[in-house]
């Protein structure tokens, strides 16, 4: 009893003494995230992955239990994300077919002299992949940034940023799906920019207001004071007519809440999420819920997205919303990083109290969080120079398609329903012309007399093939439109009237 007690008194003080030291500075590595959404990966095969400038690697046993390993075999250092998943549950490295378990354990070296000499190269500890905690909340796979058995200790001692009313099986809370996307500004411009309610009706004009009428006063009282761990908040002050409460929710490290309360009792909870990947890009993965209000209502959500739709038309139709704000938001990041020089505050001004959540996010940044993202120290932490080709900034492929196997099994059907459209509609030519021939057959031999091109009718069953020929090029056409959405979409403001 005794030795329990001591046991459960030190784990108290190191819980104790881990959330002191976390309260005084933010310390990035310490944390959990989400780097992916579990449903749109292929368990079949291993996924590279990037986090806080590390190369790391994920990939699912037979049992269904995700795992995060640092990309590389410990035998020559190739990654583990080109290998395979084995069937027997194990990730296999494809250069000399060393095997790890889930634990990182190496289990196979079949290049050794017998089974004794394997299992002793086996149990030394040189042969272990590098693992790191990782968990599967809400439909994210969460990782621990830091590794080792310290990592495991401290990884139980602090529970993932997740979203309360994704548990409520109440029926009241409508959960559309997760979206994701790679996208090219940093990690801080992204919390920056969705602190930042004044921008919506103008970056996103046509879809969330008008640039026009709807950019207009308000102000943002601090609803919580800055915190190391637990970040702020700000109520928005917004004067539409339908609306209680609008309330920005930064929870550090990687999480927004942006809850909105209308008149009448539901709310629109958008969840955002954003991962530091690598310098100059992060990973957005965010939801919208909507709770009903207590006469069953579901209120409006985000524009149309939160129409009934299939999950890989919501991820393709999302480019016209994030490319709204893509372009400038990278090459602000980049004037920023020239001209600021760790003051932002004296390179920018912010007269209006729409920027106060904005200049607390960067008090926060700069006072207690080491000014910036602490990147892996076998990074490269310098910002990439501006992508000058636009069309780089809106490929969709890299930076959701390839990842998503729920688009990539639509575009193949997509793609097998556009060859099926046009080879239709070239059957229907071929059946206009065989009908009109025959017919044209028919009338020479009953009545040769009149038959001539200019008064001899085509049959209905012509005109039918040859509307339907139509038909099936037009949607042929369309679907091949589609599939673009999985590769690039296009945005330009000056365009968007």
């Amino acid at each position: 009893m005794a030795i329990a007690t001591n046991l459960q008194d030190n784990l108290d003080n190191q819980t104790a003494q881990f959330l002191q030291e976390a309260e005084s500075t933010f310390q990035w590595t310490k944390q959990w995230y989400p780097v992916a959404v579990a449903e749109f990966l292929d368990p079949s095969r291993p996924h590279p992955i990037q986090l806080l400038g590390k190369d790391l690697v994920l990939w699912q046993d037979t049992a269904g239990k995700w795992h995060c390993f640092a990309d590389f075999c410990p035998h020559r250092l190739a990654p583990l994300s080109q290998g395979r998943v084995e069937s027997d549950g194990t990730l296999l490295c494809a250069y000399h077919a060393w095997r790890f378990d889930g634990k990182g354990n190496c289990v196979s070296i079949p290049q050794s002299q017998d089974k004794e000499t394997e299992a002793k190269n086996c149990a030394n500890v040189q042969s272990c992949a590098v693992v790191y905690p990782t968990q599967k909340l809400q439909g994210l796979i969460w990782v621990w940034a830091e590794s080792g058995t310290e990592a495991q200790v401290e990884s139980k001692l602090r529970q993932p940023r997740t979203i309360p009313e994704l548990d409520d099986d109440s029926g009241r809370v409508v959960k559309p799906f997760w979206n994701i996307r790679d996208l090219p500004y940093g990690w801080d411009f992204f919390m920056e920019n969705v602190s930042d309610p004044a921008h919506v009706p103008v970056s996103h004009h046509g879809i969330m207001g008008s640039r026009y009428e709807d950019a207009k006063y308000y102000d943002m009282p601090r609803l919580r004071e800055i915190s190391t761990q637990e970040g702020f908040a700000f109520e928005v002050t917004t004067t539409a007519p339908d609306i209680e409460l609008a309330i920005l929710d930064f929870q550090p490290p990687c999480h927004m809440r942006i809850v909105t309360t209308y008149k009448d009792g539901g709310k629109l909870i958008l969840a955002l999420y954003a991962i530091p990947t690598r310098p100059g890009w992060c990973r957005h993965i965010g939801r919208q819920v909507l709770v009903k209000n207590d006469a069953g209502k579901t209120p409006p959500g985000l524009g149309f997205f939160a129409l009934p739709m299939p999950v890989w038309l919501g991820h393709i139709l999302a480019s016209l919303f994030l490319h709204q704000d893509l372009v400038f938001l990278h090459y602000q990041e980049r004037i920023v990083a020239k001209r600021v020089k760790n003051k932002w505050l004296d390179a920018v001004y912010t007269p209006n109290p729409q920027d106060k959540a904005i200049v607390t996010f960067r008090q926060w940044l700069a006072k207690r969080a080491g000014g910036g993202v602490a990147w892996d120290e076998n990074c490269n932490s310098k910002l990439p120079d501006a992508e000058l080709n636009q069309e780089k900034l809106f490929d969709v492929w890299t930076t959701h398609t390839q990842h998503c196997q729920v688009c990539q099994n639509a575009l193949k059907n997509i793609n097998r329903l556009t060859v099926l459209s046009y080879l239709g509609a070239i059957a229907c030519l071929f059946l206009a012309l065989f009908l009109d021939g025959r017919y044209i057959a028919v009338q020479a031999i009953t009545e040769p007399a009149n038959v001539s091109m200019w008064n001899t009718l085509p049959p209905l069953g012509f005109g039918m093939a040859i509307a339907g020929g139509i038909t099936l090029a037009i949607a042929g056409y369309l679907l091949k439109k589609l599939s673009r959405l999985f590769y690039v979409y296009k945005f330009s403001h000056a365009d968007n009237d």
